[in-house]
């Protein structure tokens, strides 16, 4: 199981943390993904310098915009699964 986890901190909540996870939450149906792809809110993972959201995904960071969510899943996420 592919583990997502969106960071809720309060710099990641003004980048946007809410339409990410609702967005991954969308990705994950449309695809299909149920049963092989988690995703929860983490309150600070430290990374709050970056550009975009904090997510970690299987302990791997990245910085994801909520506009570029889907761009995101498809490069990450649907590689992985």
């Amino acid at each position: 199981m592919i583990k997502i986890s969106v960071c809720i901190g309060s710099a990641c909540h003004l980048k946007g943390s809410y339409n990410v996870i609702n967005s991954i939450q969308k990705e994950i149906e449309k695809n299909e993904l149920a049963d092989k792809v988690s995703i929860n809110g983490t309150f600070c993972t430290g990374n709050c310098g970056s550009k975009g959201v904090a997510v970690l995904v299987d302990n791997n960071y990245y910085g994801v915009e909520p506009s570029k969510v889907e761009e995101f899943f498809n490069d990450v996420i649907m590689k992985m699964v």
